[in-house]
């Protein structure tokens, strides 16, 4: 009798184990996110990927030695730089501008992370799970719809300032740039250069140079956020760990 109920009671055994293991499983598992975990996990992920972006251009050369975001005076500008390199010390003088300008973005992005960061409080329970199922550029878009405009009144009046600078002749790059777009569209809007079709250029120098700036700021941060969803080593935090590593 005894010998028949040994292979009963050690089936209950395995059986109850079994049981034991499916529970301690449960239990362990964190269960689906809340949606404040996804909220408080995307504010965390824009938060890290803000500052440092920020980070990186605000250092010396950071935008200034990255191909990536280094800022350059517009095509039509060709023909200033091409004069001043003809002139003793002239090629000098046309980086000397580049690395001016680019100065003075890194100086502004010193100051770009604080901004991101009161954008970043004011994200509702639509825009977290908007950006968790959006693009892979989702959060990056979402803070450049909102930051845009005080990003642009930050840097714009740094890049002004290096434009004003004089240069050449005690002559600034603002300064140039108007005398020869002014002399090329009072051509374009000549009756000879209307007839062969000339174009107008259109374009303020301290507004194109406060774009690309803010370009490049925006371009790395889509580049932290690319690293937080696609490579688990970049979810720093169980946080970010759990909210980007849902399937």
């Amino acid at each position: 009798m005894m010998k028949k109920l040994l292979p009963l009671a050690f089936l209950f055994f395995l059986t109850g184990c079994a049981e034991l293991r499916q529970i301690a499983e449960q239990m362990e598992s964190p269960g689906p996110l809340s949606n404040q975990e996804v909220i408080n996990g995307l504010k965390q992920a824009l938060t890290i990927g803000a500052d440092s972006a920020a980070t990186q251009l605000s250092s010396v050369n950071g935008y200034y030695r990255d191909e990536l975001v280094r800022i350059v005076l517009p095509p039509e500008a060709q023909v200033i730089t091409d004069n001043l390199s003809l002139l003793p010390g002239g090629e000098k003088m046309v980086e000397d501008i580049i690395l001016r300008i680019n100065r003075a973005a890194e100086d502004a992005a010193r100051e770009a992370a604080p901004v991101f960061a009161r954008a970043v409080t004011g994200m509702t329970i639509h825009d977290g799970f908007a950006i968790l199922r959006g693009e892979k550029d989702a959060a990056t878009q979402y803070l450049r719809s909102r930051t845009w405009n005080e990003l642009y009144n930050l840097y714009q009046p740094r890049i002004q300032s290096s434009i004003d600078k004089p240069i050449a002749g005690n002559i600034s790059t603002g300064e140039s740039w108007n005398t020869l777009t002014g002399q090329w569209n009072r051509l374009a809007n000549s009756t000879v250069g209307r007839l062969s079709d000339l174009k107008p250029v259109d374009i303020q120098l301290d507004r194109y140079l406060t774009e690309r700036a803010l370009d490049g700021l925006f371009l790395k941060l889509a580049q932290e956020e690319e690293k937080i969803r696609t490579n688990p080593a970049a979810r720093v935090t169980e946080l970010l760990r759990r909210v980007f590593g849902q399937p």
